[in-house]
């Protein structure tokens, strides 16, 4: 509770319109009791916060298609380093599906074309692209072999390593959900025993609050009868501050 100007101001008198409602500090405050508080499973306290969050949404200027507006641009990528990413980049832009990659063409046995079947060069051209892709199947026959032979052991590592970081992901997982369990049961402790004290605490504010009001009007009431009797004595011509410091009123 608070005074200004002699008035009597209750706690939940709604702040001054032009104020700004809180700075950034403030605003991330919240003095909520969820677990003694009864009002957030209301709901029509739950109906009027929509309301209330629809009317200020309503009234802001800002709209849900321009909330990125106030972030800094997105920096324009040119690709000089990557001509690859610049190509893949263009054809996503344009909407081109994808190159596909032709598997069997790898397999297929390169000849010159007929009409370059008596060229020479074009034969060596194709010897030697026979012959890289033959080097290329050799290696991949090699890679085969290693897999079969020291494949099945590293993926049992692999597995092994994968099954202790999952095992220790699961018990840090659980530590974190116990800490908090451990906090909300202390907060729920906590709230709950010091419920009863809040509530007389309220009871106690709102029986002052309304005491004070009472006061107030009592006070009121006794300042328009002295008004009403000074008036009566300028009536009657009655000076009252002679009488009064004599310690009587007379005529």
């Amino acid at each position: 509770m608070a005074a200004k100007n002699g008035d009597i101001l209750m706690l939940e008198a709604p702040p001054d319109a032009s104020r700004p409602w809180a700075s950034a500090s403030n605003a991330e405050m919240v003095d909520a009791l969820p677990y003694i508080d009864e009002d957030y499973g209301n709901p029509q306290v739950k109906a009027e916060v929509d309301r209330l969050v629809e009317e200020e949404m309503r009234r802001s200027s800002k709209k849900p298609a321009d909330f990125l507006k106030d972030l800094p641009p997105v920096p324009k990528f040119n690709f000089e380093n990557c001509p690859m990413l610049a190509r893949e980049y263009e054809r996503i832009r344009s909407g081109k599906p994808p190159v596909m990659i032709d598997f069997n063409a790898r397999y297929e046995f390169d000849v010159p074309i007929a009409n370059k079947r008596n060229d020479d060069t074009a034969w060596k051209q194709s010897l030697q692209r026979n012959q890289r892709s033959l080097r290329q199947k050799m290696i991949e026959l090699e890679n085969l072999d290693l897999m079969a032979k020291y494949g099945p052991e590293l993926w049992r590592q692999n597995n092994q390593r994968l099954e202790a970081f999952l095992s220790r992901m699961r018990k840090l997982a659980q530590e974190y959900h116990e800490k908090i369990e451990t906090v909300n049961r202390e907060r729920k402790y906590h709230q709950q025993n010091t419920a009863y004290e809040l509530n007389a605490l309220s009871a106690q504010w709102n029986e002052l609050c309304q005491k004070n009001i009472e006061i107030q009007a009592v006070c009121s009431k006794l300042e328009s009868h002295i008004d009403e009797l000074k008036r009566e004595a300028s009536e009657r011509s009655w000076n009252l501050e002679a009488n009064l410091d004599n310690g009587s009123l007379a005529h």
